[in-house]
């Protein structure tokens, strides 16, 4: 069966190869205050740098999802308030869970189909933190960088914390324009669920470390404190950074990654505006994503498609939330190979609707 659900997506063939060689090699069972284990949490913050593109004083942390990164970053960098910008549930999610940590949380909710101008922005100067959705998975939109180095100029002390979970490792992004990134490794980066990737600049790291707070095991000055000497606060997901660490040290570097999934999106999108049955949800190609591709049709066709396709050996990921009967999510992550999305774009040039 061939995945483009737009995660747990399909994981990196050599994956099966590294479970072996932690198995063999005792990895699976270190102790996660040994030598071995802080040296496999230093290469992989090294490797995740480098073929990241990642900013030398930014420091990479990990969690187990990033659904935790959303508790970690209110109770650990938000005294009171933080303001939420977003046009989809994922982003909608964040800001419903950080209401229940923080005092005070405000929003603005936009189309998808328009960017909002960066003046719309502007009450947020009265928080501590915003909140910003790269890459929503559940419509497939994306923030431009010009739009998000637009921002940073007009929030240039606000801490901005970015959800890239959709994008980390397939594009590049700009990490100067925000100060918190995360993303869960299920999507991009070609692994399996359980574990997320958390980087912060030197800002969000003082923040941490102002705010002192301690009461939880995942408490970000805690976390940052023990990976100053590669360890972390508790039991890790040790299998999960290991084989984190062998497929960046096995992938190419990001610039070359971007290329080619901006390369495969615009394939995506040369054969989906020829098919007469479906088209693209979003008609805005200057905030389209370029690792989630939303395709809209009337309910029976979406239903149609998704059953054909799968009695083909092809899973596309169900549309989300309101968008669930209308839509289907196409995945357009590095695992997946040349000769599996030749197969998808040959299976929907052929499909034809019963009706």
């Amino acid at each position: 069966m061939i995945s483009f659900y737009p995660g747990p997506s399909k994981v990196y063939p050599e994956v099966t190869q590294y479970v072996a060689d932690a198995y063999q090699s005792g990895v699976v069972s270190i102790n996660h205050r040994s030598p071995e284990f802080m040296d496999i949490f230093r290469k992989t913050t090294e490797s995740a740098k480098e073929k990241l593109a990642v900013p030398e004083s930014y420091t990479v942390l990990f969690a187990s999802s990033a659904t935790e990164c959303w508790e970690i970053i209110s109770q650990s960098l938000v005294r009171d308030s933080s303001f939420h910008v977003y046009n989809g549930a994922f982003g909608e999610k964040w800001h419903r869970y950080a209401t229940q940590l923080s005092t005070s949380t405000n929003a603005l909710v936009f189309d998808p189909e328009e960017l909002p101008e960066t003046r719309e922005l502007e009450s947020a100067n009265t928080a501590e933190l915003l909140c910003l959705t790269h890459n929503e998975t559940s419509n497939g939109t994306a923030l431009p960088t010009e739009w998000m180095h637009e921002v940073r100029s007009l929030f240039p002390d606000l801490l901005i914390s970015v959800d890239a979970t959709s994008s980390m490792a397939g594009v590049i992004l700009p990490w100067d324009s925000a100060d918190i990134w995360y993303a869960s490794v299920q999507k991009c980066f070609g692994l399996p669920a359980g574990l997320a990737v958390l980087i912060l600049s030197p800002a969000a790291v003082d923040r941490a470390r102002e705010i002192g707070e301690k009461k939880h095991y995942n408490s970000l000055v805690s976390i940052i404190e023990q990976s100053d000497k590669f360890q972390t606060t508790h039991t890790p997901n040790v299998l999960g950074i290991y084989l984190l660490m062998r497929t960046l040290e096995a992938r190419e570097e990001i610039r070359k990654i971007d290329q080619t999934t901006r390369e495969r999106y615009r394939e995506w999108i040369g054969v989906i505006d020829e098919i007469a049955y479906a088209k693209l949800l979003i008609d805005n190609t200057s905030i389209r994503s370029n690792t989630v591709i939303p395709i809209k049709a009337y309910p029976s066709v979406i239903n149609q498609l998704r059953m054909e396709a799968k009695q083909s050996g092809i899973t596309l990921g169900n549309g989300y939330g309101a968008l669930k009967e209308t839509t289907l999510r196409i995945a357009n992550f590095p695992a997946i190979t040349e000769h599996e999305i030749q197969t998808l774009l040959d299976f929907l040039e052929d499909f034809s609707p019963s009706t």
